[in-house]
């Protein structure tokens, strides 16, 4: 009788976490992007509530996804939670007048808010295999709850605890470190075509997470990374805070600046030493597509047009797994809409699968950051 009891009151709530959003009455049905504008210039609450109603059975699916995608079902509530913060985060950014609609440009800041549940909820959610994922969740738990100290006598204390060798905890530490860090795999360039130089801190760490999570095993990443050149390893390996030898994970906070990173490759500038730490990115992120660990799409922008200091169409070249025939894609930023003018070798026919990746990843871009040049790493 207990046990049927439980089950009811899991049922009830389950229910409850799927309709935390729902009114009653319904409020009137109206295009979703009406209960937004009416929200940015009204200022009145009830657009808003009237518009989770709307969404909530997106949300709905986007917080199963991520349930079953990072095993974390107990989960379901906080995660739509946070993608309902991000809705709010993109609100603040939202200009109704650029003329994107706000289900587009809301997507990022969904994922965004998503992405920073998972990782401050779960240790090392990248599933290497159905065996040693949950061997990665110990030691990174054990590793945390230790304050992230990676001397002798703790790696020793968790190899004891985990019954595995110092060797094999010092590479799941720095893989599970590796899987916490995040990254946008592109690089941002001004109107002259030039880097920003910018430094990135929020930008520049490795989003596996993201990338990574689907059966990628460690061995791929190991073999990817040892294809790189000195440079190129020091360079991810010192801004990284991580040593893929030995499996040492150092202080994030320590972490060198571009500055500091300068000075170790004499005769470098900052922005120098971050073109190079960028361009080692881009390599190693097409190293993985051969090991057949991510997918990624090339972009470059042909030709732009402006009206009131803003991008309002373009002609984009993109590039399937950074190989091959260019295609190319056409966007009017105004009107929030696009076209595939040709497709690229490997592209799919029916699905257009990179195409669409690309499509997505500018139109939910903002206009002033719209890329030259980038490369979009995305899952299997």
């Amino acid at each position: 009788m207990t046990e049927e009891l439980n089950e009811t009151r899991r049922k009830q709530q389950a229910l409850l976490e799927r309709r935390m959003y729902r009114l009653d009455p319904a409020p009137p049905k109206l295009p979703a992007q009406e209960y937004i504008v009416r929200y940015l210039t009204e200022k009145e609450e009830k657009y808003l509530a009237w518009y989770l109603h709307d969404q909530e059975p997106a949300l709905n699916k986007l917080a199963q996804a991520a349930c079953e995608r990072y095993a974390m079902a107990a989960h379901f509530a906080d995660i739509k939670q946070a993608a309902a913060c991000g809705i709010l985060a993109a609100l603040q950014k939202y200009d109704p007048a650029a003329g994107a609609p706000f289900a587009a440009f809301q997507k990022r800041y969904i994922q965004d808010g998503i992405d920073d549940y998972i990782r401050t909820a779960q240790s090392g959610v990248v599933t290497m295999t159905a065996d040693t994922y949950p061997v990665l969740r110990r030691i990174m738990a054990i590793y945390h709850l230790n304050g992230d100290d990676c001397s002798d006598s703790r790696i020793q204390r968790i190899a004891d605890e985990t019954g595995m060798g110092e060797k094999s905890v010092r590479k799941y530490i720095a893989i599970g470190t590796l899987n916490e860090c995040r990254v946008d795999f592109y690089r941002q360039y001004d109107e002259d075509g030039e880097e920003t130089g910018e430094d990135v801190a929020l930008d520049d760490t490795w989003n596996y997470s993201d990338i990574l999570w689907n059966g990628i095993q460690a061995e791929k990443v190991q073999r990817a990374f040892d294809k790189l050149n000195y440079r190129e390893q020091t360079l991810l390996e010192k801004r990284l805070a991580i040593c893929m030898t030995c499996g040492h994970v150092g202080s994030w906070k320590g972490r060198p600046t571009f500055e500091e990173l300068a000075v170790m490759f004499e005769g470098s500038t900052a922005s120098g030493a971050e073109r190079a730490y960028r361009r080692a990115v881009d390599k190693l992120t097409e190293l993985l597509v051969a090991e057949g660990a991510i997918h990624a799409v090339r972009l470059k922008q042909k030709s732009k047009t402006k009206r009131k200091k803003k991008i309002a169409t373009a002609i984009y070249e993109y590039q399937a797994d950074c190989d091959g025939e260019w295609g190319q894609i056409s966007f009017d930023f105004e009107n929030g809409t696009s076209e595939i003018v040709r497709l690229a070798d490997w592209d799919t026919m029916k699905t257009n699968r990179f195409a669409n990746k690309a499509i997505a990843y500018l139109l939910n871009c903002e206009n002033e950051k719209l890329p030259k040049e980038t490369i979009v790493a995305f899952e299997l």
